[in-house]
């Protein structure tokens, strides 16, 4: 940003310190380069709003997170496909008792009647005789082994419903996912220009240091030939001191930010000036190089709110969670139909008899009866929350409203207050010029002309903050409305 009326401040500024007014434009500025080709021998690496939020949308945690989000929902989603196919299983199982499970002997089968007795008896005796167990025992050990296959029919609607509502989270992450984005640039637009506002601060004051040594140096001489007072060489230096510090505190405060900011988006970066690590550029080394533009006013964004508010993701997520709420109660109406099932296993067992292959068909029908109550208590609890999520949305829906209505009335008054800065500004310039047009005439004491200035730089300084809280307040309600 020019300031042109330090040129009037002394008329010896320019021939006193040309290599600090050429280093505070960047004169001596690197060529540019890309942030990835920091190397030992770049000394700049300089960066615009866009390239910040593509670093952002790279790196950022959160955006990364919403990412995820929504590849999970189209698993999820994924997952409640495959309700609808079949049900394969595969079944093994082998045993080995210390004793059968099973025996029986004649009077097991055909009853304790004499005539039983008798023909056990005779049995016993026949096997002792020949040497063979009068008692048939079985269940010593055994082979099991079989595949299943299970294809639901109907399950009360609710395989389709659970398809439905894993469409309505992949549809929900993904317009968490746009909310996120938004968030991030706007949260990296206004982490950019505070740096670069901050960075101009500290080229304002540097000039008025500049300034301030030529007319230490011009108020000395006079001092020295007993046309000044020396009280008038101890105010400039009080005002250079209190310059120097307000350089130190802006410093830390660059810095801080700058490593806030490039944390938030990605960016590595060697945060020692004292130290060197060839592989990363040095905080002080990456510059932001974008600069405000023309600021048109709010009239030229207008768009009616009830219009912006309605393409809304916050809108729409309403409107899913509504819906979601509905298809809840169908997941619960559901469980109290009945559930048909088909299905056919064949396999091979070798438990009793010697071992076979065998296998069947089968259908399968479940009425759920005693669950009818708690059903009905559950479908009850979930029209109310489906209620609450349609009484929410209304609510929202308005506070969505006056949100807009509040972005518009921020987005008027920054512009109010920007072109009352301008005024200021002017005013200050104006004021400043004329206290050194005075002073050189002797007119006016050092401190008049000390607080002009003071006055001058205050107004510069609001005017650069009323530039970007406007271009912000712009940002936020472009965000809303574009």
């Amino acid at each position: 940003m020019k300031r042109t009326g330090y040129i009037f401040v002394i008329s010896m500024i320019l021939a006193a310190a040309p290599a600090a007014i050429a280093q505070s434009s960047g004169v001596f500025e690197k060529t540019p380069v890309s942030p990835s080709m920091a190397s030992s021998d770049v000394r700049t690496v300089n960066l615009t709003l866009e390239q910040c939020r593509e670093l952002a949308l790279q790196n950022n945690t959160a955006v990364l997170n919403a990412g995820l989000d929504v590849a999970a929902a189209r698993a999820r989603k994924q997952e409640a496909v495959a309700e609808y196919f079949p049900k394969v299983s595969v079944t093994a199982m082998a045993f080995y008792a210390f004793d059968p499970m099973l025996e029986l002997e004649l009077t097991d089968i055909i009853g304790d009647s004499p005539f039983a007795v008798g023909l056990s008896n005779t049995l016993n005796q026949y096997a002792q005789q020949y040497g063979f167990s009068s008692m048939y025992s079985t269940l010593k050990k055994g082979v099991v082994a079989h595949v299943s296959v299970m294809q639901p029919v109907f399950a009360g609607g609710r395989i389709i419903t659970g398809n439905k509502l894993a469409g309505l989270g992949v549809e929900a992450a993904s317009l968490q996912q746009e909310i996120q984005l938004r968030t991030t640039a706007e949260e990296v637009e206004s982490g950019y220009w505070q740096i670069v506002s901050l960075e101009d601060k500290l080229a304002s004051l540097e000039q008025v240091r500049i300034m301030l040594d030529t007319l230490y140096r011009d108020v000395l001489s006079a001092s020295d030939a007993g046309l000044a007072l020396e009280t008038d060489l101890l105010q400039v230096r009080l005002k250079m001191n209190q310059i120097r510090a307000g350089e130190t505190q802006l410093r830390n405060g660059i810095k801080l930010a700058k490593m806030n900011f490039f944390n938030s988006i990605g960016l590595e970066y060697n945060p020692y000036s004292t130290f060197s690590r060839d592989s990363l550029p040095r905080l002080e080394d990456i510059r932001l190089t974008d600069e405000i533009s023309e600021l048109l006013p709010p009239e030229n964004y207008y768009r009616t709110a009830e219009e912006v508010a309605a393409g809304q993701e916050e809108m729409k997520l309403l409107d899913l969670s509504v819906e979601s709420k509905r298809l809840e109660k169908r997941m619960a109406l559901g469980e109290a139909l009945p559930q048909i099932g088909v299905g056919v296993t064949y396999g091979y067992n070798n438990v009793i008899d010697k071992g076979s292959m065998n296998g069947m068909v089968f259908g399968m029908v479940q009425i759920p009866i005693s669950d009818w109550g708690k059903t009905a208590r559950k479908v009850q609890r979930l029209d109310a929350q489906m209620q609450k999520a349609s009484n929410d949305r209304l609510y929202l829906q308005r506070q969505l409203v006056l949100q807009i209505h509040k972005l518009w009335l921020d987005l008027t008054a920054s512009w109010e207050q920007l072109q009352v800065s301008r005024e200021n500004a002017d005013m200050a310039e104006t004021l400043m010029v004329r206290m050194q047009d005075q002073y050189s005439a002797g007119m006016v004491a050092v401190s008049d002309l000390l607080q002009a200035q003071t006055q001058f730089t205050q107004a510069e300084s609001e005017l650069l903050d009323c530039q970007i809280a406007y271009r912000t307040a712009l940002r936020s309600y472009l965000d809303k409305t574009e």
